[in-house]
């Protein structure tokens, strides 16, 4: 691919070990990602998204 495989060609071949090390490690670090978006990012953000402001009355 002459080095254009992208960001997630360049993680696999920096992780350590052979590919059933490197697909665990890889499993674990999106669990970290997912797990620090829902704890922090996403209750950060939510206030600042517009989903509470209803245009529509009950009438």
């Amino acid at each position: 691919m002459n080095g254009r495989d992208g960001m997630y060609g360049w993680i696999w071949r920096h992780l350590p070990g052979n590919a059933w090390v490197k697909a665990l490690i890889s499993f674990v670090l999106v669990l970290a990602v997912v797990y620090v978006l829902f704890q922090y990012v996403f209750p950060w953000a939510e206030p600042l998204l517009p989903f509470n402001d209803v245009t529509v009355d009950n009438q």
